[in-house]
């Protein structure tokens, strides 16, 4: 798997408190795994601080699936 993938994973897994060993780039994040508006505040601010990264309002609003993280922080590298 690709690291940034798995970075990605371990932030949701860590955030989350779940296993994670189903997830893919597919899996969305409000659907697939539940999360709720705090869920997702705090992955935003995971992924910031694992990957040193900031995200526009409209750029978190924009992320439906771990792909679209995966997409994102690759384009911001």
């Amino acid at each position: 798997m690709e690291p940034t993938f798995e970075n990605v994973r371990k932030v949701i897994t860590d955030v989350l408190k779940i296993d994670g060993s189903d997830l893919t780039m597919d899996t969305r994040i409000i659907e697939d795994l539940k999360a709720d508006s705090m869920d997702q505040f705090f992955l935003i601010d995971g992924f910031s601080e694992a990957f040193d990264r900031t995200f526009t309002d409209d750029e978190a609003k924009n992320i439906k699936t771990i792909g679209d993280v995966v997409k994102l922080l690759s384009e911001k590298k």
